[in-house]
C-alpha cells in the first residue's frame, strides 16, 4: 500500500480500492515479473547448457510455484481445523445441560448454596454449576435437586461432580454425544452407585 501511495496509484479517499488494486493488480503483476526475472538469471547463471527456453522455463516455474501454495494452503487448512476450538455453540449462546439429581433415601437436601457445589468435567475444561433451588423438592422419602452448567464444547466425555455438606461426593457420567442436541424432556433416570440417580437433557439457546 505504502509503494502504491509514493508513486501516485493510490486514492486517499477510497483506501479500499487501492488495496483492492495492489492485491489483484499491482502483486500478481510483480509476482509474474519476479518469476520471468529470476528464471532468465537462472539459465544465464546456467550457462551454455541446454535449457530451453525462457517462456517453458517460466511455465515449469509458475506450475511449481502453484503446487506449492496449493500445498501451502492444504497444510494451513488441515492445522487451523485440528487446533481450532471445538466450541459446541460458536459465535452463539452456550448451551445448559440440565439436570435433577434423586438421592438416596432418607439423605436431606442442603440448606443453603453455600452446602452444595456443582462441576461439569470435561476432557478439555471444567465448569461450575448452578444449584436452582426453585426447583428442589420431596419425592416420598428422597429428596431431589436441581441445576444446570453450561455445555461450552463439543465433547463425547463429560461427567457431573455434585458435592453437598456432610454427604460423600457423588460423580455422575453424562452419556450425550459430542453435539449434545437439545431434548424437550428430561431423560430416564440414571442409578449410580450409591443408590442415587441422575437424569438430565440438553437445552439449547432459544428452546424450552
Amino acid at each position: 500500500m505504502l509503494i502504491v501511495e509514493l508513486v501516485g496509484f493510490g486514492n486517499r479517499a477510497d483506501p479500499i480500492g487501492s488495496a483492492l488494486l495492489m492485491l489483484f493488480v499491482f502483486a500478481p503483476a510483480g509476482a509474474i515479473a519476479g518469476l520471468v526475472l529470476g528464471t532468465k538469471l537462472a539459465m544465464r547463471m546456467r550457462g551454455g547448457e541446454n535449457t530451453g527456453s525462457l517462456a517453458g522455463n517460466s511455465l515449469r516455474a509458475f506450475g511449481a510455484l502453484i503446487l506449492l501454495c496449493a500445498a501451502a494452503g492444504t497444510a494451513y487448512y488441515v492445522y487451523a481445523v485440528t487446533t481450532a476450538t471445538p466450541w459446541l455453540n460458536p459465535n452463539a449462546a452456550t448451551p445448559l445441560l440440565v439436570f435433577e439429581v434423586r438421592l438416596p433415601a432418607g439423605t436431606a437436601l442442603p440448606g443453603s448454596p453455600r452446602e452444595i457445589a456443582i462441576e461439569l468435567q470435561t476432557d478439555i475444561n471444567r465448569m461450575p454449576g448452578e444449584p436452582r433451588f426453585n426447583r428442589f423438592r420431596s419425592d416420598g422419602d428422597r429428596s431431589v435437586i436441581a441445576g444446570d452448567v453450561e455445555l461450552a464444547f463439543r465433547t463425547a466425555y463429560r461427567q457431573v461432580e455434585i458435592k453437598i455438606k456432610g454427604q460423600p461426593d457423588r460423580l455422575y457420567p453424562i452419556a450425550l454425544s459430542a453435539k449434545a442436541p437439545h431434548a424437550a424432556q428430561l431423560g430416564p433416570w440414571q442409578t449410580n452407585a450409591d443408590g442415587s440417580e441422575i437424569r438430565y437433557r440438553a437445552q439449547w439457546p432459544g428452546r424450552d
